[in-house]
């Protein structure tokens, strides 16, 4: 017991060190600290409550296998978050291949995909509301916390792309999370 609360005390980077020397409980407790963040990252990506938890395990077993590139010169919530929105984007465009793979055998156009609409959160609300490119930028730039150039990256997006679905998505949110008298959100959106 005495172990595992030491493991409590330590920060991310020390636990990521002892992961990358083959301490399991030190990964472990990187897992315990930042699943739900990660999940909660894919569901505002616009995966479904099964889809974030798979995606969520597979970041997380990407992570073990590469918790030796983590340097430590950012937080490790943002690097495993990363992780886990280049996963779930793979995933979307794997999915998008086979629809139309399947549609053409059919000779239908391929089906959009859906998002899950009922969620408990204003944010979630207005986000899944988004276009599919500006609610991935704004997920990846505010949720994992990657710059434009990252996003730009990670969707195979020009930046400026990238950087006009951001501002759009933006704009669409603060206008969404308007109180009813038309005024500013009551929540901030801040980077990172």
């Amino acid at each position: 017991m005495s172990g595992l609360q030491s493991l409590v005390s330590h920060h991310d980077v020390d636990l990521a060190n002892l992961a990358a020397a083959g301490d399991r409980r030190a990964f472990g407790e990187l897992v315990r600290r930042h699943a739900a963040g990660v999940r909660s990252l894919l569901r505002r990506m616009g995966a479904t409550p099964s889809e974030a938890d798979d995606v969520a395990q597979d970041t997380f077993l990407t992570a073990f296998e590469s918790v030796s590139e983590f340097r430590g010169e950012g937080a490790f919530a943002g690097w495993v978050k990363k992780i886990a929105a280049r996963l779930y984007i793979r995933r979307i465009r794997r999915e998008k291949r086979l629809a139309m793979i399947a549609a053409e055998s059919v000779g239908e156009e391929a089906p959009l995909q859906k998002t899950d609409a009922v969620t408990r959160m204003a944010l979630d609300d207005a986000l899944i509301q988004l276009p599919l490119g500006e609610r991935m930028a704004v997920t990846l730039c505010y949720g994992a916390g990657m710059s434009h150039s990252e996003a730009a990256e990670a969707l195979n997006l020009p930046l400026g792309t990238v950087k006009s679905h951001v501002k759009r998505g933006l704009e669409k949110l603060k206008a969404r999370l308007a109180t009813p008298d038309n005024s500013a959100p009551t929540g901030r959106l801040a980077h990172g």
